[in-house]
């Protein structure tokens, strides 16, 4: 794919027109490198545009691409030759040209091999450190990797980028590395669009329109023929063929690159690069419009409506059309999301599921769970797995600092739509809830919840009322589960949050300063402390009354956060 039909086209479509340009008038080395620059196509613009259409693992898309990277390797004998046109050399070196093809070989298989058995493993012990930060360090190593190595073989930099860009799109990392990349790629992208706009003379398209556009026709529908009667070999199929040539039709920054260079050391007439360069530039224009109907066109041409594909590209597909319609997104595919997951399924709903362990999702992929690696603190992601169109989206994570992360992506997109949050217990219950959550729902005490409720079952209370003592519970916001003795050894889990209430007990002994003393009197709500029990000869009594009166041996229950309630003993006992 990358040999064979790259060859062909860019040896087909520089050999044509390169006649064409001579007839023209042009030296025969000058047409050569002409017509190389018009052989290319854009990179950037098709790469993007097959991934935004999710069709990356297409069989166009896969022959585009080898097509695409040929090119990138055959600018190098092109920059070569232009570079000797500058020195006005009379003869090309033919050991440099071919020395130029071998190196870019060569890196070829080392980026290749690198993919295979460093990338992927690299990218899967990062992805278990979960970690932000270590993740775009990596991708950009590698990116830089990349370019180094290509340039250390005295081919472009841009190249040894673009190859582990594309290695690295072939993983299941590809969503994530979208992410951590787009702040780079934004910027870079709209610096190369706006030094494409520096170049194009604006008056030719009024002064000499009608030639750029017969420039702009002729060069589309040329390379579409030539990549399609090749690609025809491969595929066997002609609409995926007519596909593939409506991707490669349009020219390139590498074209760009060679005729301005054409330009700039004056190996060539103004008035015969401008309009080229005007008719790449419009090509490229019209070039997001063909790809995205490529398929209708192709099926207009060939009258056979399409007949798909592989494996992979029917669940890319797939999990496209489910990230459409109503669905729900689990954020989390541990084993509760796994469970939630298997009964949304039998239920007939269908999901779409984010995890960021990278051995999770690798699993779960083969056994056709639609899961995709990914942070859901990103919009992108969330966007990625369609947050506008689904129902209800789920937390599962354990930790509440990554549900709070996810919270808030998720309200910055969609302030209406329900979320339902599970956390380990009630740690940053009311954050949780202040960020969005419609409803939260802490193990612990959805443990006790459910012990509590099949309790009463055996205890033979009413169903109604089970229900109404499990609902009450919930809707004080598990209030009355949180009243616990701790260890000693207990250290709370938020050294920083209101929901560390505890109980405690405090025998008023002897000499307490208490004894004789109401509880009204007491203040001790001015300390953050509330007396919930106390204890008298051995008889227990709930929420004591304001004006009772606190006698020796009384033993006293307080509820409160720890430092209320050493406060709330200090003033029992010593006043």
């Amino acid at each position: 794919e990358v040999l064979g039909l790259g060859g062909a086209q860019v040896i087909v479509t520089t050999t044509l027109i390169a006649l064409c340009v001579w007839q023209f008038g042009a030296p025969p080395l000058v047409a050569i490198v002409i017509g190389g620059a018009l052989a290319m196509s854009s990179t950037a613009i098709v790469v993007r545009q097959l991934a935004d259409q999710s069709e990356l693992n297409r069989t166009h898309s896969r022959l585009a691409v080898g097509i695409l990277l040929f090119q990138d390797l055959a600018f190098v004998p092109f920059l070569a030759l232009e570079s000797a046109l500058r020195n006005n050399a009379e003869n090309l070196d033919g050991g440099e040209i071919a020395g130029a093809i071998i190196r870019a070989a060569v890196a070829l298989l080392i980026v290749l091999a690198s993919g295979r058995w460093l990338f992927r493993p690299l990218f899967h012990e990062i992805g278990r450190a979960r970690s932000t930060e270590l993740f775009t360090l990596a991708v950009l190593f590698v990116t830089l990797g990349g370019a180094w190595a290509t340039d250390a073989a005295g081919l472009s930099m841009a190249l040894g980028a673009f190859l582990a860009g594309m290695l690295l799109a072939e993983t299941e990392y590809r969503h994530q590395i979208e992410v951590v990349i787009r702040p780079f790629r934004d910027i870079l992208l709209g610096l190369f669009f706006i030094s494409i706009g520096t170049l194009l003379d604006l008056r030719l398209l009024f002064t000499q329109a009608w030639l750029v556009i017969l420039l702009v026709l002729g060069l589309q529908l040329g390379k579409a023929a030539i990549v399609t009667v090749f690609a025809h070999q491969i595929a066997r199929d002609w609409r995926k063929a007519v596909r593939t040539g409506l991707v490669i039709a349009q020219g390139g920054e590498f074209g760009f690159a060679l005729l301005t260079l054409m330009i700039n050391d004056r190996l060539a007439s103004p008035d015969l690069v401008q309009p080229l360069l005007a008719a790449t530039v419009v090509s490229m224009a019209l070039s997001p419009f063909l790809i995205r109907h490529s398929g209708r066109i192709a099926e207009w041409i060939v009258h056979r409506p399409s007949t798909e594909v592989d494996d992979m590209a029917r669940e890319v597909r797939q999990q496209w059309e489910t990230s459409r319609r109503d669905h729900v997104i689990v954020c989390g595919f541990g084993r509760v999301g796994q469970n939630l997951a298997r009964v949304l399924e039998k239920q007939g709903f269908e999901y779409v599921a984010l995890d960021m362990d990278p051995r999770r999702v690798r699993r779960a992929r083969e056994g056709g769970d639609p899961v995709v690696y990914g942070d859901g603190a990103h919009t992108e992601i969330l966007e990625a797995v369609g947050l506008r169109t689904c129902s209800v989206l789920v937390i599962t994570f354990a930790e509440p600092d990554v549900a709070l992360g996810i919270l808030k992506a998720v309200r910055r997109l969609r302030p209406e739509v329900p979320v339902l949050v599970r956390t380990q217990d009630d740690t940053k219950l009311d954050e949780l809830q202040k960020a969005g959550a419609t409803e939260v729902v802490p193990e612990t005490l959805e443990a006790s919840l459910m012990l509590v409720s099949h309790l009463l079952l055996l205890l033979h209370v009413p169903v109604s009322r089970v229900v109404k003592t499990v609902g009450d519970i919930r809707n004080d916001r598990y209030a009355m589960l949180r009243r616990i003795f701790r260890r000693d050894d207990a250290r709370p889990l938020d050294e920083t949050h209101s929901l560390r209430e505890q109980l405690q007990s405090v025998v008023l002994l002897r000499g307490a300063r208490a004894i004789g003393k109401s509880i009204e009197q007491l203040r001790l709500e001015n300390e953050g402390c509330t007396i919930t029990a106390l204890r008298r000869d051995g008889i227990v009594g709930s929420q004591p009354a304001p004006e009772t009166v606190l006698r020796e041996g009384d033993v006293v229950v307080l509820y409160g956060t720890p430092e209320a309630l050493e406060h709330g003993e200090s003033l029992l006992l010593m006043g």
